[in-house]
């Protein structure tokens, strides 16, 4: 990340926003780092001011979610080596956090990190048309495969049919009864 005299970007904030129980969050490292404090402090003041971050603004990560951020974060590997399970923080968490840390570098850096969040969520609105066709498209696809399988199906069936009728056209008829040719007199078949 760029140094805290300049502001980072909002690509080097969102390679920080992480989802996490269907949520967009950061991890409070990261926004320690952000905001120009240790993690120890920002971590002191959420507890301190615990009342302000309910569970839809903050949460703790259970173990699986700290192996699974610290096996997919290169930048979080000393997460690995800690004891504690961090803190996730949502959008409003972050606001929050900044609100709670109350210096001019987490107040200037809470709204960098609001902006990436919006950022992320104007993507996330600009392609829903493309995830609503792409939806469109899987729906077409199952229903084709379905069709195939049908169709598939009546095909085997007829295949079947085809192959009995042209047995049956090849096995010899049984031997029929010759009659002979021409006129025949009741008298003679009577006979």
């Amino acid at each position: 990340m760029s140094s805290t005299n300049a502001s980072p970007t909002p690509i080097e904030i969102e390679k920080r926003i992480l989802i996490l129980r269907g949520q967009r969050v950061m991890i409070d490292s990261d926004l320690a780092a952000l905001y120009g404090v240790q993690t120890k402090r920002l971590n002191e003041q959420v507890k301190r001011n615990a009342s302000r971050f309910p569970s839809d603004f903050m949460f703790v990560l259970n173990a699986v979610e700290k192996d699974e951020v610290v096996a997919n974060c290169d930048h979080l590997a000393k997460l690995k080596f800690s004891k504690t399970l961090p803190f996730a923080f949502t959008e409003h968490g972050a606001i929050q956090a900044a609100n709670v840390l109350a210096s001019p570098q987490a107040i200037e850096m809470g709204i960098y990190v609001v902006r990436a969040f919006i950022k992320m969520r104007e993507i996330l609105v600009s392609n829903s048309e493309f995830l609503h066709r792409l939806n469109e498209l899987e729906s077409k696809t199952d229903l084709l495969e379905l069709q195939h399988e049908t169709f598939a199906h009546n095909t085997r069936i007829q295949l079947r049919q085809l192959i009995e009728t042209l047995r049956e056209l090849s096995v010899q008829p049984e031997q029929v009864k010759k009659r002979s040719i021409g006129f025949v007199n009741n008298e003679q078949s009577t006979k």
